[in-house]
């Protein structure tokens, strides 16, 4: 199934904090740090989230899922918890792909197997552990597995 990919518009966002709550909680209890939580209303600001290149993914004519990153690093992937395991997640990060030249990084929580897994099963490779405060809500210290995709397909156009 072709999942559409299109740039971020402004009138989006009530759909990315729709989207990132859920999935957000769901990522953070996986780590054992539900107590971590900050919606996007004020994660977007602390992290920097309009710093970064935003990329949707539609399907059934409705925002599903959201991916924010750089030339270097993937810094944002959520998709809705209950249009999880449909194909959103990978089209986003294919897209992402697509749109960066070199190396891409991810930093993902250490207890989020399922996060980590997807990674892998994309050719990430895990490249080293990192320790520090959680970005947005730094009175949490974390550990994150940082993985990397060196591999690169020219073939694909940017998106």
């Amino acid at each position: 199934m072709l999942i559409p990919i299109r740039d971020y518009r402004p009138e989006d966002w009530p759909r990315l904090c729709a989207i990132h709550d859920p999935a957000r909680r769901q990522e953070l209890h996986a780590a054992g740090l539900a107590p971590a939580f900050v919606p996007l209303e004020t994660a977007a600001a602390r992290e920097g989230l309009f710093d970064y290149r935003l990329l949707v993914a539609e399907a059934g004519g409705r925002v599903r899922g959201f991916a924010a990153f750089g030339e270097d690093e993937l810094a944002w992937l959520y998709v809705e918890p209950a249009s999880q395991r449909r194909g959103i997640a990978t089209a986003l990060v294919d897209a992402v792909v697509a749109a960066t030249r070199g190396p891409l990084a991810v930093e993902v929580l250490e207890g989020n197997g399922a996060a980590i897994a997807f990674y892998e099963a994309r050719g990430f490779q895990r490249v080293r552990r990192a320790h520090g405060r959680l970005p947005g809500n730094e009175s949490f210290a974390v550990s994150v597995q940082v993985l990397a995709l060196a591999e690169r397909r020219p073939d694909r156009p940017a998106p």
